[in-house]
């Protein structure tokens, strides 16, 4: 699969301080990319920068194999966005807003108005005034604005913020949409674990200006790691009882109650039966996997992922 941005150091100070530091990302034709972030870990600033509304401190944004500079207006054309939180003319109806942007962007086509509007499920409202749509529509009428001109790759930031299920549901389906059937690519940021992690097919991980982890989702799934969970407020004498009695190898004290075991081949039944027989007091015994949650909280610190 092509690539068609690549983000090389790239960096970005404000008054003395690192916001975003030595970021280096590879997004891929045809994919969805899932940025994925606590607040003001440096996602926004990064979209800012690729978008070329921030000019960078240091490194270089390639896209389509040319490096973008302050003039690269033609290379903008390519890109549809929505940073932060869309504005419109609250008095104009959705088909004005749509009609106003075109007329900026030098784009004409009145039909493909209409099909933003029917992609993003916003027909039937021709004389509605924006200032009378409730958030789920004023986000899915970004969304047509972005993706009216037929935008190669769409960048999108945090536009989940805010919405009830339905509408998350709505736009989960709409991305997938402009992926799998436009063969548009998608640049989503988000502090959602949940969320991206059911759309996306790559993700990066930010934390603090860094970059910790750029990796196929697929490679992540295939980690997840079944153990048991046993709970105790007896541990030492569990532990003693895992090393000297089972003689188990692999297993963990995680918390001062909590152990998990990770050899392979140890039933639930023989563990408990072994741990009553030494008189030792469980409050519960699970087997559990490795979630994709632990796993990016381990990477962020456990800062701001629901």
């Amino acid at each position: 699969m092509t690539t068609i941005l690549q983000t090389r150091n790239l960096t970005k100070i404000y008054q003395g301080k690192e916001a975003v530091n030595n970021v280096n990302m590879n997004i891929r034709q045809g994919e969805i990319y899932g940025f994925l972030g606590p607040n003001g870990a440096g996602k926004t600033t990064v979209m800012r920068m690729i978008t070329n509304l921030v000019k960078p401190t240091s490194g270089e944004i390639e896209f389509f194999g040319e490096i973008m500079t302050p003039r690269s207006y033609e290379m903008l054309k390519r890109m549809g966005c929505i940073i932060e939180y869309p504005v419109f003319y609250d008095r104009l109806t959705a088909k004005e807003n749509l009609t106003l942007h075109g007329e900026y962007m030098g784009y004409y086509d009145r039909q493909a108005i209409d099909d933003a509007l029917k992609l993003v499920k916003l027909t039937g409202i021709d004389n509605k005034p924006v200032k009378q749509f409730s958030l789920g529509m004023k986000q899915r009428l970004g969304i047509a604005r972005a993706v009216m001109t037929k935008p190669e790759l769409l960048i999108l930031d945090e536009p989940i913020n805010g919405l009830d299920p339905v509408g998350i549901k709505e736009l989960r389906e709409i991305f997938r949409m402009l992926s799998h059937e436009y063969g548009m690519t998608l640049l989503i940021s988000s502090h959602i674990l949940g969320e991206i992690e059911q759309i996306a097919d790559t993700i990066g991980v930010i934390r603090d200006g860094l970059l910790v982890e750029e990796v196929a989702m697929d490679s992540i799934r295939g980690q997840n790691t079944e153990y048991i969970e046993l709970v105790t407020s007896e541990s030492n004498r569990a532990l003693y009882v895992l090393e000297h009695k089972l003689k188990l190898t692999n297993f963990k004290l995680v918390d001062p109650r909590t152990i998990r075991i990770y050899d392979e081949g140890l039933s639930q039944r023989d563990l408990n039966k072994t741990l009553v027989m030494e008189d030792i007091e469980l409050e519960s015994l699970s087997k559990k996997n490795h979630t994709l949650e632990e796993h990016f909280l381990n990477l962020i610190g456990g800062e701001g992922v629901a």
